[in-house]
């Protein structure tokens, strides 16, 4: 390897209790560069899809890119990849802090799990070596007390620890993993599968160095980007309030999360904003590895009422949304209770968030009352429902084991004909967003590997009105049109190629941040990194890296194609189609997501009836086996 790798994929068997070291192969690089480019090539080729997603035969892949553990800013990243509990379809969680690069420091580039353990176990990786260690010390713990007796168990408090809570152990459909206290792998169960795995944490420190191909010219580079954020306007906001500034914005255009999304205006709104949060309780502010924008927040400063002394890292803008404007309550304390209390309980934020708002509106409709959910009050904005339910799940207790199953399982087979209060997209809640006022993310919701998915293809030049950064990535004769939120003119356009740049940031892999919000990197960018990295001069050719990131989109389409994801998947929910906004500066506003799907299969080169891959863009993407795959299962159209 000539630069940014490590050369090598660590596997772990857990059945038998071994560990593999196997060569990275040089074929996979170039074609998929890193993170989720290896992980949907290993796993369509490894997970078959009859494969149960709790069962041994699911493979937990952890993957890191050329440019973790650089001095590239916001490289600390790290992902994790499996078939999801929650959705049954591709599934895959980013998250921050300083374990990726730790993985790279001990001499890997990727870390494939299989099989089950036995019992409870720990995975120690120290620098070269691998250790599969007995857990039955931490196994109940929460995910707070597991890392730091695992720290005391292994004998180094810098170790980076990956870990599940209750949650997990109980194989909640969305639990998650927490690396480094409160940076959460949130999304699509992937905790669960460490749990189906009696996996409780992952532990990892190294002493290796990741060299660069080109030093100088790498530091140069770097030292440029990191300046170019530093003086962004947004970026510096980012730096002071971190993503709940998030919330004054969505309040203005409309589209922040109300009422399990039945509007995108909440009257309180000023008493969770990041002005209040930056106020009256801020204290403390951390970055991830490599990090100049440092938008992680400690937050507590509670001095009195039930929540006196809550202290936590956060809540970002999504967790905010999930107990604040969505369950109607505008108690921030509150909201700092739930986010520590989901951290510590292993449970992602969006989805419980989302399974409470959607339990909320059943009960506020009569469809569902306290006898249904063991003696509880759900009523609209109660703290004690929320966190009284929380527990519940977590522990998979009394109602709380059907609520761990999510909100599509419980419209359809619990709580049968209620899907019209099922915010979720192939499974997964919905996010902070609202197509009505922001077409794009409609789209993006519908079409997304994951599901209802905010991270992977989020177009914010026409949320926040970038009409110089549009024109420069999309054309100016694509204005003023491309800018306008309400419009699906050209949205299929800029969902599409997004997708395929965030795809290869994915790769990389980068940070969300000074890629997509702020507008501060493109491909241009890491047309020039890349090279000076690894020194494969084809990553130096923006249409090949671009090729790279369609070739990823297109594979996960794929691995959801066998699965029996079609046209009829892409879709949402009604509220968002046929119920306009009922308020506020959307005030009328409905999706019209046919128009913008048929527009985007185009572009993508999938067929119009089926949503399927069409043969012609699989052989020029260079899928040819793949092709053959499809072929053999008639899941190519024509």
């Amino acid at each position: 390897m000539k630069g940014g790798y490590m050369g090598y994929i660590l596997r772990i068997d857990l059945t038998r209790g071994k560990t593999f070291r196997e060569k990275l192969d040089k074929t996979l690089i170039r074609n998929y560069i890193g993170g989720s480019g290896f992980a949907v090539r290993i796993l369509y080729d490894e997970v078959a899809p009859e494969t149960d997603p709790l069962s041994p035969g699911n493979k937990l892949f952890i993957g890191t890119g050329p440019l973790t553990g650089t001095l590239w800013p916001s490289s600390g990243r790290f992902m994790f990849a499996a078939k999801s509990p929650l959705t049954g379809i591709w599934g895959e969680s980013h998250v921050g802090g300083q374990f990726g690069p730790e993985i790279k420091y001990c001499g890997y580039d990727a870390v494939i799990i299989e099989g089950r353990a036995s019992k409870p176990v720990y995975i120690l990786l120290y620098d070269g070596d691998v250790e599969i260690r007995d857990a039955s010390q931490v196994w109940g713990l929460n995910t707070h007390d597991a890392a730091d007796s695992l720290k005391d168990m292994v004998g180094n408090r810098d170790a980076a620890v990956a870990c599940i809570g209750p949650a997990g152990e109980k194989m909640v459909r969305y639990a998650n993993v927490i690396v480094s206290y409160g940076d959460a792998a949130g999304r699509t169960g992937i905790g669960a599968v460490m749990g189906s795995k009696n996996l409780k944490a992952i532990v990892a420190k190294g002493y290796r160095e990741v060299k660069v191909y080109d030093p100088e010219r790498f530091i140069e580079l770097a030292k440029e980007a990191h300046r170019r954020i530093k003086e962004h306007p947004q970026a510096q906001q980012l730096a002071r309030y971190g993503t709940p500034l998030l919330v004054s914005v969505k309040q203005t255009i409309g589209e922040l999360p109300t009422k399990n999304h039945w509007t995108g205006v909440f009257s309180e709104f000023e008493k969770i904003c990041e002005e209040t949060i930056y106020k009256n309780y801020f204290v403390a502010k951390k970055g991830c590895f490599g990090c100049t924008v440092m938008c992680k927040k400690f937050n507590d400063r509670v001095e009195s009422g039930p929540y006196k002394g809550v202290a936590t890292q956060g809540p970002e803008y999504e967790t905010v949304m999930a107990f604040g404007s969505n369950i109607l309550n505008s108690n921030f304390p509150f909201i700092l209770q739930c986010n520590l209390l989901c951290n510590q309980l292993g449970l992602d934020t969006i989805s419980a968030g989302g399974v409470i708002a959607y339990v909320m509106e059943l009960y506020e409709n009569g469809i569902i009352n306290a006898s249904d959910l063991d003696g509880v009050k759900a009523e609209w904005g109660s703290e004690e429902a929320v966190l009284t339910l929380l527990e519940k799940i977590a522990r998979r207790e009394g109602i709380g084991d059907k609520l761990a199953m999510g909100v599509r399982w419980l419209s359809e087979e619990y709580w049968k004909g209620t899907e019209r209060y099922a915010m979720h997209v192939k499974g997964m809640e919905i996010s902070g967003q609202d197509g009505r006022t922001h077409r794009s993310i409609g789209l993006s919701h519908a079409t997304a590997a994951r599901g209802a998915d905010h991270l992977r293809s989020l177009v914010t030049i026409d949320q926040l009105g970038y009409e110089e950064v549009a024109a420069e990535r999309f054309g100016k004769d694509k204005l003023p049109e491309i800018c306008d939120p309400k419009s699906e003119t050209y949205k299929a356009l800029a969902v599409k190629v997004t997708e395929d740049v965030y795809a290869l940031r994915d790769a990389l892999i980068v940070c969300w941040y000074t890629v997509s919000w702020p507008p501060i990197f493109w491909v241009e960018d890491f047309a020039r990194i890349l090279p000076a990295a690894t020194g494969l001069e084809e990553f130096g050719s923006v249409e090949e890296l671009m090729l790279i990131g369609e070739r990823q989109v297109n594979m996960k389409r794929a691995f959801n194609a066998r699965l029996g994801i079609s046209r009829k998947d892409d879709t949402l929910p009604e509220r968002f189609t046929k119920e306009p906004m009922p308020e506020g500066p959307g005030k009328g506003e409905t999706v019209d997501l046919d128009k913008m799907l048929n527009e985007y299969y185009e572009l993508r080169g999938w067929d119009l009836e089926t949503g399927l891959i069409k043969e012609e863009t699989l052989r020029r993407l260079g899928l040819t086996n793949v092709l053959e795959d499809l072929k053999r299962r008639n899941l190519v159209p024509g």
